[in-house]
């Protein structure tokens, strides 16, 4: 039947009618589900804050600081994909509760507060971190309390924790791949490395150095600033001496803001690739404080895209514009924090219960066939089998994907090289 050809109040109601029938039919079927649901002291032997209707997780993240700016778009995937699972039917029947913290850019405060999750809250999972100096102050407390962090950044490696399952990629995928490709792609032969002053970028730097020297090129300068720093006019000066080829740049948080501009100021132009700029932490959600016009023409090494091509991604990213805004965008941290609720819930289905030590069992070999960056999978280390990709920063704010890796990277957190 066409209700087209019928009056405008008989089409109103109508369509009153079809809006209550579909809540009814997901009231239902989630009543259903939640029927036939585990009894709790099938899944819960440990104490954890599971009932028979919910189950309690932490988010936590910085949403105030330096790191904010990087951040805030980790705390919006966890919550997206939290509504969208509960939508579904929830996890073994419960709908998932959060508790979200703030780690303040602040080392102590993410231990303080991983410590007030697991102990107070008793949540089943906690999503979150993004600095390594952040990861590794919980790392101690996840150990100690026998908690599960999901992890999303792109980060150094030499690392592998049984309670945390990193989502982001580690050096292999990301630093040694992504030289590679500038080396051979770009002829490039000498570099200046230049990051934030602490854990992450500096192993990264010294994987990086380690890796171009062993390639027979030069690392002419490597310099290191503070979190939050705002003045890099006398390193700019340093490398317009130098003349590197590639600027290989780990700045992080709110000092993009300032490192871009200056560059820009300082007259380096980075659409003429003289020097060019290869950056591992810039992504679409900091470039929005950057402002694309400052930083148009750098390349990135990364494994996702807002600008990726695929049914799964842009189904991901209307989601997500429409539950943040249209103005909203998204980086890889951000896809990267959108895949831990999911690899969770995967991995608590397969097990059969919340309890940790079963999650953890069940979580290699986990995968996601329909993820927005592609098909990923959790090896046996706990990181994610992905593809490096590589985009070009465009006036908009986006990036142009120009490359990515045939197949799948494996994992490998401890490299030899």
């Amino acid at each position: 039947m066409n209700i087209a050809y019928f009056s405008p109040q008989y089409r109103c109601k109508v369509h009153r009618k079809l809006k209550l029938f579909a809540a009814a039919s997901l009231m239902m079927a989630m009543q259903s589900a939640m029927a036939a649901a585990p009894a709790t002291s099938a899944v819960d032997t440990t104490g954890l804050a599971v009932t028979d209707n919910s189950v309690k997780v932490g988010i936590l993240h910085s949403s105030t600081g330096t790191m904010a700016i990087s951040e805030t778009g980790s705390i919006q995937a966890e919550k997206l994909a939290i509504d969208q699972i509960n939508a579904q039917g929830g996890v073994l029947g419960r709908k998932i509760d959060y508790v979200q913290e703030d780690g303040a850019s602040d080392w102590p405060t993410f231990a303080e507060k991983a410590r007030k999750l697991l102990v107070s809250d008793k949540v089943a999972a906690i999503f979150g971190g993004w600095t390594s100096a952040s990861r590794k102050a919980m790392l101690p407390v996840l150990e100690q309390y026998n908690g599960m962090l999901y992890y999303p950044t792109f980060y150094e490696g030499l690392e592998q924790s049984p309670n945390v399952i990193y989502t982001g990629q580690e050096a292999t995928q990301q630093i040694i791949s992504g030289i590679d490709w500038v080396v051979k792609n770009k002829h490039a032969k000498s570099f200046y490395l230049i990051g934030s002053d602490y854990i992450w970028p500096r192993t990264a730097n010294k994987i990086a150095r380690h890796h171009i020297e062993k390639l027979g090129l030069q690392v002419v300068g490597e310099d290191y600033y503070p979190l939050g720093n705002t003045q890099f006019n006398s390193v700019i000066n340093k490398i317009k001496l130098k003349k590197p080829d590639v600027i290989y740049a780990i700045v992080v948080g709110g000092s993009n803001v300032s490192f871009y501009k200056q560059l820009k100021a300082a007259g380096i132009d980075m659409t003429k690739e003289k020097p060019l700029v290869l950056t591992i932490s810039v992504t679409e959600d900091e470039i929005r404080g950057i402002g694309g016009e400052n930083i148009v023409g750098a390349y990135a090494s990364m494994k996702y895209f807002q600008s990726m091509n695929n049914p799964a991604n842009q189904a991901f990213v209307a989601a997500f514009k429409k539950r943040w805004g249209n103005d909203m965008v998204i980086g890889d941290v951000t896809q990267a924090a959108y895949l831990g609720p999911w690899l969770w819930k995967a991995a608590v289905e397969k097990a059969g219960s919340f309890d940790i030590d079963k999650v953890r069992a069940a979580s290699p070999g986990i995968e996601l066939k329909d993820a927005p960056e592609g098909y990923v999978r959790i090896h046996e280390n706990h990181h994610l089998w992905s593809k490096t990709v590589i985009g070009r920063a465009r006036s908009d704010g986006q990036y142009d994907v120009i490359y990515q890796t045939p197949e799948l990277i494996e994992p490998n957190p401890f490299p030899k090289d």
